[in-house]
Order: structure tokens, then C-alpha cells, then sequence
């Protein structure tokens, strides 16, 4: 069994939708990017809003998407899919496409092992990056399964604003303990609230019920702002959009609580010379 030794592989999951997954994505990935390190987005949903928001191509154009590199023969294949060209500094892509709906079914046919085809196809970019992002399907199905088995970490957004958020939590826990079967180092690193307003009773309820399921919540709070649906429409991140918004800096502030907790090393800071 391979492990990651260099690289943090970190998968963004819940089974719900909607949760801001592909957000945290995106503005993960651009904030660690910025700060000098080397970052790769593989994008496991069919819906493939990371590769929309991101990449230069369009999904259904690319030869090689996360759903042919699951299915591949042997581990060669992905320096074929991997995309160094997108719209944000240091970040790669592995596509996403409407073809990774059908892969499941696929996967349970064609491979021993149908929960670890991504590990191992992974494996082979362990210390070639510093950070792998991971954006899972709302489901708890075969691609979610071989994102958390390739994780080396994992984070769950959960919706603050809505008396929902919670719901089905406890079924995500219990496939995170299943798929330490097999990837036992698998750490939470806690649950991201998003759409968060203190001020709201609700939120400040969820908040409690959220630390008492997961045992542990991120210590930045997302908040609710147009900038997100903004940023996708115009395939930029936060930062570029507006650098000043309350979202862009607790996502800016999440990315550098994590470069510390994860002992990542980024690059020393350079004067930045770009537009907003």
C-alpha cells in the first residue's frame, strides 16, 4: 500500500449539495497557488464546476479526464490528463466531465480494488506537488470513496445558514471510518462553515451541533457574499474579483492556517502585480 510521503492530498466532501465544495476548491487552490506552492485540482464530480471555473477548455474537449485516468491500465497515464494551463498562478487540472457518471459502475467491473484507483494513480505525483485538492460529488458513491482513499487529509464544508446543513453527518462520519479500512491515515481536519453569520441564531446553533458531531471546526468561517457566483461566472477567484471582500480574505485566511497546520513551505513573498 502506498502513502503520500511529500505531497498533502486534501478531498473536499459531503454527500450534500450545494455546500460550497467547489468554492473552497477553487479559492484553496488559488491561495496556495499565490503563496508559491505548486497546487493540483482533480475534479471527481460529473458536474465538473471546478474544471468550468478553472480550466481554459471546455470539459467535454478534453482527451483525457479524471474519468479515463480512473479506468486506465496501469499509473503512466497521468502526466496525460494533468493540465498546467488554467486561470490561476501555479495550479494544474485534472478534468472533470459528465463521463465520470458512468464510471462507478465501470470501476466495480473492471478493477480488484475500485475504491483505490485514484491512490494509485496519484501516487506517482507524490513530492511532484505540494498540494492536491480533491473536489468530491455530492455522494457518498465510488468517486467520493476514492477521493477520501487518496486523501491524506480531508475537509467538510457544511452549510451554516440552513437548519438542513447537519443533516446526514453522521453517515458521512461512519464512510470516513469505512474508508479508513484502507487509508487509515486519513485525518479530518474539521468542518468548514459556510454561509456563516453569527449574528443569526441559526448559525450560532449549527456551530455547536457542528463541533459536537465532527469533534473539530476550521477556525475561519466562511461568510455568505454574490462575489462567490460572481468569481465562477467570470472564471476568477475571489482574490482577483474583489481582494478587499470579507470572503476573499477568510478564504485567504483558511489557506494560510492551513500551509501551517500542514507544514507546507510556500515561497517567499514577492510584491504582487496584478489587477484589483
Amino acid at each position: 500500500m502506498g502513502t503520500f510521503d511529500h505531497t498533502r492530498v486534501i478531498a473536499i466532501a459531503n454527500h450534500k449539495g450545494g455546500v460550497g465544495k467547489t468554492t473552497t476548491v477553487v479559492n484553496l487552490a488559488d491561495a496556495f497557488g499565490r503563496s508559491g506552492l505548486k497546487v493540483l485540482v482533480v475534479d471527481m464530480d460529473p458536474q465538473a464546476n471546478a474544471s468550468l471555473h478553472i480550466g481554459k477548455m471546455h470539459p467535454s474537449r478534453v482527451d483525457l479526464s479524471c474519468a479515463q485516468l480512473l479506468l486506465a491500465a496501469g499509473v503512466d497515464k497521468l502526466p496525460q490528463a494533468v493540465h498546467e494551463d488554467t486561470y490561476l498562478e501555479n495550479v494544474s487540472l485534472i478534468y472533470g466531465s459528465l463521463a465520470l457518471g458512468r464510471v462507478e459502475e465501470e470501476l466495480k467491473d473492471q478493477t480488484p480494488r475500485p475504491s483505490e484507483e485514484l491512490r494509485t494513480k496519484l501516487e506517482t505525483a507524490d513530492g511532484i506537488y505540494d498540494v492536491i485538492l480533491i473536489d468530491c460529488p455530492p455522494s457518498l458513491k465510488l468517486l467520493t470513496s476514492n477521493a477520501m482513499a487518496a486523501a491524506t487529509h480531508i475537509i467538510v464544508p457544511v452549510e451554516s445558514g440552513s437548519q438542513y446543513g447537519l443533516y446526514g453527518a453522521e453517515d458521512l462520519l461512519k464512510h470516513i471510518e469505512k474508508i479508513k479500512r484502507i487509508n487509515p491515515t486519513l485525518a479530518l481536519l474539521g468542518a468548514l462553515l459556510v454561509r456563516h453569520d453569527e449574528r443569526q441564531t441559526v448559525c450560532k446553533l449549527l456551530e455547536v451541533t457542528a463541533r459536537e458531531t465532527f469533534g473539530k471546526i476550521l477556525p475561519v468561517r466562511i461568510s455568505t457574499s454574490t462575489k462567490v457566483n460572481q468569481a465562477a461566472v467570470m472564471q476568477s477567484s475571489l482574490h482577483k474579483l474583489d481582494r478587499s471582500a470579507k470572503v476573499s480574505r477568510e478564504y485567504r485566511e483558511l489557506a494560510d492556517g492551513l500551509i501551517a497546520t500542514l507544514g507546507l513551505k510556500p515561497a517567499p513573498a514577492e510584491e504582487e502585480v496584478e489587477n484589483g
